[in-house]
């Protein structure tokens, strides 16, 4: 399976977590990455909380995301009024969600997400969509 396919997978999958807990909807946004607007993975909501969220799925230890990515997410979500997430399943493990404001910087203005800072500042599908609901 290709990248872009095992993307698209593991937000589809993402997308029926929300759809599954009956207290949000959410909207998988195919053009994200494609378009010249910033536009997130996800969009998930329910009466209290709006969420835009960046989806990544790797095999490997640390993913590393564009400064322009989290730019373009938190302006799509600062207009829209939702809060901006980014979620990250690392091959065999849960999925674990961060808020932009606890990514880890790169020497080059970019931003990683170890496994290690995933478990310490992220949240897991339950704190996040269950928790806050």
């Amino acid at each position: 399976m290709g990248r872009k396919a095992k993307g698209i997978n593991a937000e589809r999958e993402l997308l029926h977590m929300f759809w599954g807990t009956g207290k949000w909807m959410a909207l998988r946004a195919p053009a994200s990455g494609a378009i010249k607007y910033p536009c997130p993975d996800l969009l998930v909501g329910n009466l209290t909380r709006k969420l835009a969220i960046e989806c990544k799925t790797t095999k490997a230890t640390k993913q590393y995301l564009r400064q322009k990515q989290i730019e373009e997410l938190k302006e799509f979500a600062n207009v829209f009024g939702a809060e901006p997430w980014v979620g990250v399943k690392f091959t065999h493990l849960n999925w674990y969600f961060m808020n932009v404001e606890d990514l880890d910087k790169t020497e080059g203005n970019n931003y990683v997400i170890s496994i290690e800072s995933a478990k310490r500042k992220g949240l897991l599908f339950e704190e996040l969509a269950v928790g806050f609901e």
